[in-house]
Formats: structure tokens, C-alpha cells, sequence
């Protein structure tokens, strides 16, 4: 775990309300016994120091963070009210022990912009029964092994399959499992996840009384590729499989690979075609791989359309909803968000989150970088500008206390703002703290520890009032998708200047963006476009060619 920093800042401690004292014999008793609750309150609830998390992080500077009594009595009172539940998205039938991010989570969380739908809720619910049916241990999964070890497809079954393998970093992984999810709900399959052991424990289990781990004697979880003969483009190419369905159902392979790998930023043809749907729908098993948020392509499909429009009549909360259903971190991630939370962030007033992620195909300097996002936090009101009086005070009453969260790889962009904030007063008077909870200076998804802090800090970030996130990250899509919170962009700059002539932008939407769309060249119609056939499809606002829901 790299360093946990921050600014010291102060504050006037807010007054109570003068209160109407009692007249009469035994004045000071009935004050002192109606004054005692909000004492207790006080002593339990106030202003917390940081010494409880030391043992969990090396801390270079310790500080309490101090926030005026209106922003701390708002806190707790949502606190109070959090829905546990999230809207009935959550079944209550879970030992929280078992996972304590699943009914926790919430209590950060600002509500959710989208309603949940109560056709979403059911469908929910119908996928837990079936998945309890179904799922490893059962005798419909011994079953269903059974016949994909016979190596020839069933002709009736009665359990369907997706199982899922992870590829790349733990964004890209987050954002295609909700897809395999949602395809999984559309499609009557049950969802297994591989879980390689870089992924042992980092989320719970999403589902009551089943598991979603694929069991560690299934036998085809390697060595695939988009080149690979079980993939199902391939079959199409080699006739083992047809559009007209002819031949026997049980005469077919015994399972079928999807691979929804971005490949030159594009998704292979016959991925998300009707008539290619209903062909793999004939295979009992399928396995899958995928880097993709490939839910947006799931809605180019009439097939689905009805279904996807009652489960999410806002079309932009897709994510939202399946990934705060899904995607619970385990006690050993949830432990760090908790810490750290509780420690340092949750006292300020606004928290404002800035991720950086540098595109590995296009090197960018600290320099360039920062200018940029003091550029867009300059022009967007999003940080106050400094002072050459190192002693200016606020005008009047206690000091807004603004919390700034740097998640990145790298340190010097926790250091710059750190020395900025540090060292000059604030033109408005506001305290700047800042943090950055780790810096692990490369990227390392082999490795479960990394794993769980990068989970952390998704978790983190989505607790902001406010974000800043590098576009093209699939790790900012995730934070800003789970907060419910349309981010501020920022752009790649251009190649030949390396600068950005737009620091930042505005999202239109909290959706993630599917950098790699599917080719619609499909029997019934020609390579529309679709942004001019679909009204809630926009280009992506950092992927030119990529397309999201809004």
C-alpha cells in the first residue's frame, strides 16, 4: 500500500442552538438530562481522528479532518436514511457478516439519479431462483457437465450457460461482466465467472444461496482467441454451424466461444446479429471473453429491445444499477475503502475526485498532464485558485473544508496539488486537503493485492461530490458509472501538439463507453450507423468512435 497524504487544515467548532431552559424547582437537572442525548450524540459522532487507521497505512502527515456542524449533521442524517436495499435492486437474504460492502456500500453513495424499475427488480429475482437451480452443486450443473464432458451439445436442457473469462485490467473486467450479465438476463443463461487467483475474494458473492464461481474443474478456460476453432465465427466460416437451423440441436458442439475482444478497435462481424443470436441461443454452454462494455451493443439488437426498454427506461443507468447489484469488493478491499473513508475524506464538506490514467499508446509528461487538469479545474470551478497571503482567512465563519482525492499510478500529481494547497491560502478562504491512497507506479492485475486496492479506490471515487477522469479509462468508467455522476472528461491532446484544445468535458452521461462497436453488416441490413437509427446512442465525448447510451 503506498503512502496516505494530506494537508492540515482548521476549523471553528459550529454552535448548538440556544435551546429554551425549563422554569422552576429543578432547573439544572431537566437541562442537564435533556442536554445528555445531544452530548452523546456529539462525543459519538463528531469529528473523528485518524489514529484508527495508522495500523493500515503509512501515514506521512496524520490530521483530523474538520468540516462545518451543518455539512456533519447532513452526513449522518443520510447516513441514517441510506436505502440498504438500493431501491430493491438487493435481496435482503444475504448474511451481511458474509459480505460487508453489500448493505455499507450504500451509506456513501449520493442517491441514485434513476429509479429503479420494478420489472428490472423482478427479472432480478427470477435470475436468483434460476441461478439457485442451476448454479454449481446442483444436479442440473452435474447434469449440464455431464453432457458438455460427452462432447456433444444436449438437445434439451434444462440450465443454459455463460461462463465468463476475465482480459486485462480490473476497469475492462468490471465493465464486461456487468455486460455478460445483462446478455445472461436477456439470453435465460446462468452466469459463471472464472476466478483466476488474482480474483479470489475481490468481490463477494452477488447471488443468495448459489455461488457464481465457475467450478475449478471445468476444462476450457485457456488458450482461447478470436482465432480459436470453438469460436462461433469461426463455426459460421467452417459450416459447422447454419443460419436455417437445419441439423439435430444435439448433433453441435459441445460448447461455443464468444469473443468480444476490442480488435482494432472494432468487434468481429457476426457478434451482434439476429440471426447469429438465435444460433448460439441452440448451445446449452457458451464461454466468453471480453474487454468490452458490450451492453450498449446488446440494445442495437431488436431481438432485445423490449426487454432492455422495461428493464431500463432510462437508458443511461445500466451500469448504474447491475454494477452496484453485482459488484460487492470483498471484506479485504471493503476494509481499505472503510478505513480510509472513515479516516479522511468523510468529514469534509465536498469531495472532489481526480483519476489519471495515461494511455500506453500515447506518452504523456507530468507537465502536460498537469497543466491539463489544472486547466479543467480552473475553467470548470472545480478547485479555488490560490493567493500569494499565506495567511488570508475566510470572511467569515468556520472554513469549507474541500477533500481532494488523486487516484493514479504515479505520485507527482498527489505531490503537485499537495505543494499547491499546502503552502497558499485559498482566494475563497475553502481548506484544501488532498490524498492519494496508493501509488504503485505500474500496473499489476497479476497480483490480488493490487487487484483490491485499485477496487478500493473505484470505490472511493465514487463517493465523490465531484469527479475529474482520464477519458479512455475503463477504470474511471466504473467509478463514475457506480457514483450515479456525469464526469469531467479529460481529452487525449493531440499528437502532433500534445495538448488538448478542450482541457476537459463535460459526459452527457454516467454510462461507460464501448470503445470497440460492433460491424452491423448482417443479413437484414447494410453497416448502418448507428447514432442515426438509435436515439439514446451518442459517439463517446474521448472515443470518437465509440458509442454509449444516454
Amino acid at each position: 500500500m503506498g503512502s496516505v497524504r494530506a494537508v492540515q487544515g482548521e476549523r471553528d467548532p459550529s454552535q448548538e442552538a440556544e435551546k429554551r431552559r425549563p422554569s422552576g424547582l429543578g432547573t439544572v437537572t431537566v437541562v442537564f438530562l435533556l442536554a445528555l442525548p445531544l452530548l452523546l450524540l456529539f462525543f459519538l459522532f463528531g469529528d473523528r481522528a485518524v489514529a484508527s487507521i495508522a495500523a493500515d497505512y503509512p501515514v506521512w502527515q496524520r490530521f483530523k479532518v474538520q468540516s462545518s456542524g451543518n455539512a456533519s449533521s447532513s452526513r449522518r442524517a443520510e447516513r441514517c436514511a441510506h436505502d440498504r436495499l438500493l431501491g430493491g435492486l438487493l435481496s435482503p437474504d444475504f448474511d451481511a457478516a458474509t459480505c460487508l460492502s453489500r448493505y455499507e456500500a450504500s451509506r456513501r453513495w449520493k442517491p441514485s439519479p434513476f429509479p429503479v424499475s420494478p420489472y428490472l427488480i423482478r427479472k432480478l429475482r427470477q435470475y436468483e431462483a434460476n441461478h439457485r437451480r442451476c448454479g454449481p452443486g446442483t444436479a442440473n450443473y452435474r447434469d449440464a457437465m455431464a453432457q458438455l464432458m460427452s462432447g456433444r451439445n444436449a438437445d434439451r436442457a434444462e440450465c443454459k450457460y455463460v461462463v465468463w473469462l476475465p482480459l486485462q485490467g480490473l476497469g475492462n473486467r468490471m465493465l464486461s461482466v456487468v455486460s455478460t450479465f445483462l446478455y445472461a438476463l436477456l439470453a435465460g443463461r446462468v452466469l459463471l465467472v472464472h476466478e483466476p487467483p488474482e480474483m479470489e475474494g475481490l468481490f463477494c458473492e452477488p447471488f443468495p444461496g448459489t455461488s457464481w464461481v465457475l467450478p475449478p474443474e471445468f476444462p476450457y478456460t485457456d488458450g482461447f482467441s478470436a482465432d480459436s476453432k470453438e469460436s462461433y465465427v469461426n463455426m459460421l466460416e467452417n459450416n459447422i454451424v447454419r443460419y436455417d437451423g437445419s441439423g439435430d440441436a444435439g448433433a453441435l458442439p459441445a460448447y461455443v466461444y464468444f469473443h468480444l475482444e476490442q480488435i482494432s478497435l472494432r468487434l468481429q462481424n457476426h457478434t451482434f446479429c439476429e440471426e447469429d443470436h438465435r444460433v448460439l441461443g441452440r448451445f446449452n454452454w457458451m464461454v466468453l471473453r471480453s474487454d468490452s462494455y458490450f451492453a450498449v451493443a446488446l440494445f442495437l439488437m431488436p431481438v432485445y429491445r423490449g426487454e432492455l426498454d422495461r428493464m431500463f427506461p432510462a437508458k443511461a443507468s445500466v451500469f448504474h444499477h447491475l454494477g452496484r447489484y453485482l459488484l460487492h469488493p470483498g471484506n479485504r478491499a471493503w476494509g481499505i475503502v472503510e478505513r480510509f473513508y472513515d479516516g479522511y475524506l468523510a468529514g469534509a464538506d465536498e469531495r472532489l475526485g481526480i483519476q489519471v490514467r495515461l494511455a500506453p499508446f500515447l506518452p504523456i509528461t507530468f507537465e502536460v498532464m498537469y497543466e491539463q487538469i489544472a486547466r479543467c479545474a480552473r475553467e470548470h470551478d472545480l478547485l479555488p485558485q490560490v493567493t500569494g497571503d499565506p495567511g488570508a482567512r475566510p470572511a467569515s465563519g468556520a472554513a469549507k473544508v474541500k477533500a481532494v482525492l488523486v487516484v493514479s499510478l504515479k505520485p507527482e500529481y498527489y505531490d503537485k496539488l499537495h505543494s499547491v494547497y499546502y503552502t497558499n491560502a485559498t482566494a475563497t478562504g475553502e481548506v484544501v486537503t488532498v490524498f492519494q491512497p496508493s501509488h504503485d507506479q505500474d500496473q499489476h492485475t497479476e497480483a490480488l493485492a493490487h487487484n483490491e486496492r485499485a477496487l478500493a479506490e473505484i470505490f472511493l471515487l465514487s463517493y465523490s461530490d465531484r469527479l475529474v477522469t482520464t477519458g479512455f479509462s475503463t477504470f474511471g468508467y466504473a467509478a463514475h458509472s457506480l457514483a450515479g455522476l456525469r464526469p469531467w472528461l479529460l481529452l487525449l491532446p493531440d499528437r502532433a501538439t500534445m495538448r488538448a484544445e478542450v482541457a476537459c468535458m463535460r459526459s452527457a452521461s454516467v454510462e461507460p463507453c464501448l470503445h470497440s462497436p460492433p460491424s452491423l453488416v448482417c443479413r437484414a441490413e447494410q453497416d448502418l450507423d448507428p447514432v442515426a437509427h438509435v436515439p439514446f446512442l451518442r459517439p463517446c465525448e474521448d472515443v470518437y468512435f465509440g458509442l454509449k447510451l444516454i
